[in-house]
């Protein structure tokens, strides 16, 4: 067995965290520049400019890239050979929020009963832990800062598997759209199918954390990808619900084995501040 002490995970983290308060994913800032230099719609690009201007200023002055630094969620690979000393992940994880909260500093954006008291933890804690074992001697950690206003936006839908592909497309594609600009576009869109209905919504989450445009290995998804990324594109929502070509900048898909009579979808919406990052221990 390998011994990953406790404290060696929290630095990863805290570090991990802190980087994507200021630092966008370099492929958002690529594809936004390229859409200033191509899109011939006025509004769009003053839209572009500031984005960018944002990305430049949040990097050399250490100010959040959105005022909204979101709630932290980790999605844990661990190696069937490795033995985590001292706190548990979790425990690790929370203290890692909110060692960045006072660090960077975070908005508070937590509360700890959902309903009634909503009572703020002040600190940005507890993360949101996803794990999953893997063969190894590895500890890999996938991290990012989930705004809410992306989130609220996002939705799942239990399909039959009657249901044509063509409706299921469509539906996506106008969800997505009925947003307008509530989700922030231009967005990262993670879309999860199978599993069942807790699955498919981690599966859409996890999904945003793909490399950015790559496509599914499977040929029918990938062609799914590219069609509603295309679609999105072209109804002219925009970045920031002003026009232009750039509605979504990338589409990505995971999928799982699923019941016979079910067909679960979630999708995940990111905003373009798309704070994500990924850590190996």
């Amino acid at each position: 067995m390998r011994i990953i002490e406790d404290s060696q995970v929290l630095e990863a983290l805290s570090s991990a965290i802190q980087k994507i308060t200021y630092h966008c994913d370099p492929r958002i800032t690529e594809q936004i520049g390229r859409a200033l230099e191509q899109d011939p719609d006025e509004y769009a690009r003053d839209v572009y400019q500031a984005i960018l201007q944002n990305h430049q200023i949040s990097a050399t002055d250490q100010i959040p890239l959105c005022q909204d630094t979101g709630s932290t969620v980790i999605f844990a690979e661990l190696g069937n050979e490795v033995l985590i000393c001292g706190n548990t992940l979790q425990e690790i994880a929370d203290q890692a929020a909110a060692q960045a909260a006072q660090s960077c500093p975070l908005r508070a954006s937590i509360v700890s009963d959902p309903l009634f008291k909503r009572i703020n933890s002040t600190n940005n804690s507890p993360a949101i832990l996803h794990i999953q074992q893997v063969r190894g001697d590895r500890l890999k950690l996938c991290v990012t800062q989930k705004g809410g206003g992306a989130e609220n936006m996002s939705f799942l839908t239990m399909f039959t598997p009657a249901t044509p592909l063509e409706d299921i497309r469509e539906s996506i594609i106008q969800s997505i759209i009925d947003t307008g600009s509530r989700a922030c576009p231009p967005l990262v869109i993670g879309i999860g199918i199978g599993g069942n209905f807790e699955r498919c919504a981690v599966l859409a989450k996890r999904a945003l954390l793909e490399e950015l445009g790559r496509a599914n290995p499977i040929a029918e998804y990938a062609d799914l990808e590219r069609d509603i990324l295309q679609e999105l594109n072209s109804r002219g929502c925009g970045a920031q619900g002003m026009g232009g070509i750039l509605t979504a900048i990338a589409v990505h898909i995971l999928q799982e084995p699923c019941h016979i009579a079910s067909l679960p979808i979630a999708v995940n919406i990111q905003c373009h501040v798309h704070r994500h990052i990924e850590v190996e221990l």
